[in-house]
């Protein structure tokens, strides 16, 4: 297993050099100039092309790009065009709440989208396996911004019960945080959930038909069991494939829903540097996100090979 992560983690790194000259030349090619966005539209020639030489933009795309990776290589991501402010600090503070938006989603997604599947899957045809698919179907059809205006609209606007927008950091009030972190995460989990609920089902369906589970009922073995102990272990491994791709998913989602509920994220720090072509904040975020998801993935793999001997690389 050690080898495996080693010549996995060995393989990321092509992948990532890879996402670092795309995203470099992506940001480059925005329309917008950082320097117009800090002095202004109407600011004299000569200033311009001064602040231009003092950011280092009157250089080359390569010239830009290996300073750039020299300095991410050392863990330094260089700092905001706007506030000087280093941008391994700005995405240090961003990255906790992305990520703990996102595991609060999957937490909910996994807690209501497989016990909905494997009960889905116990029933097959019947009238509450059809009504379980019917809201499977409606998770699957809602989109997440639209869904968290409808929670605010009835737990916060209405009901009162939960705060509307904002964010409070766990360390400053754990009650303050949880409830603000509720209506996000709700938003966030549904789409996965009923994603995982559906491939759960599927995956169920397919353990429970296996000649092992008919074996295993010609002797006698109580289905019960048979379910807990077997099927729904077997049944993972194909279901781990999909929460993996779901938590890439969801780091990405959660940009939309902490601009929607205020929260000082990730998403919120990515989308004020493309608005104002900050091109240090922007690349770090990126590549940071592309980590996650390499991260993520790798992940899943050895969750394989826990939960399935047979998957383990040889």
């Amino acid at each position: 297993m050690t080898k495996f992560l080693v010549r996995r983690l060995l393989s990321a790194l092509p992948t990532l050099l890879l996402v670092s000259v795309f995203v470099f030349s992506l940001v480059h090619m925005t329309p917008t100039d950082p320097v117009a966005q800090i002095l202004g539209e109407g600011a004299p020639a000569e200033d311009k092309a001064a602040m231009t030489a003092q950011l280092g933009l009157d250089r080359s795309l390569f010239e830009q790009y290996v300073d750039w990776l020299g300095g991410a290589l050392g863990g330094d991501l260089g700092a905001s065009l706007y506030t000087s402010v280093p941008v391994t600090e700005s995405i240090g503070t961003g990255i906790g709440i992305t990520l703990s938006l996102a595991i609060a989603g999957m937490v909910i997604a996994l807690a209501v989208g497989v016990p909905l599947g494997v009960l889905g899957a116990l029933r097959p045809g019947t009238v509450a396996d059809r009504l379980l698919t019917t809201v499977v179907a409606l998770g699957l059809a809602v989109p997440s911004f639209w869904l968290a205006m409808l929670l605010v609209l009835v737990f916060a606007v209405n009901l009162g019960w939960l705060p509307v927008v904002g964010y409070t950091p766990l360390t400053e009030d754990p009650a303050a945080w949880f409830q603000g972190m509720i209506l996000p995460a709700l938003a966030l989990g549904s789409h996965t959930a009923a994603v995982i609920a559906r491939q759960t089902r599927s995956a169920m369906i397919d353990a429970l038909e296996s000649p092992y589970v008919q074996t295993l009922l010609a002797r006698g073995i109580k289905r019960r069991r048979i379910v807990l102990r077997y099927a729904t272990k077997n049944a993972m491994v194909p279901v781990l494939a999909v929460i993996a791709i779901q938590m890439s998913v969801l780091v990405a989602a959660s940009f939309v829903i902490e601009r929607i509920f205020a929260v000082p994220g990730l998403g919120t720090l990515l989308i004020d540097s493309v608005v104002r072509a900050d091109y240090p904040v922007l690349q770090g975020s990126i590549v940071l996100v592309a980590v996650i998801v390499l991260l993520v993935n790798l992940g899943a793999d050895v969750l394989y090979g826990v939960i399935n001997p047979k998957v383990r690389p040889q």
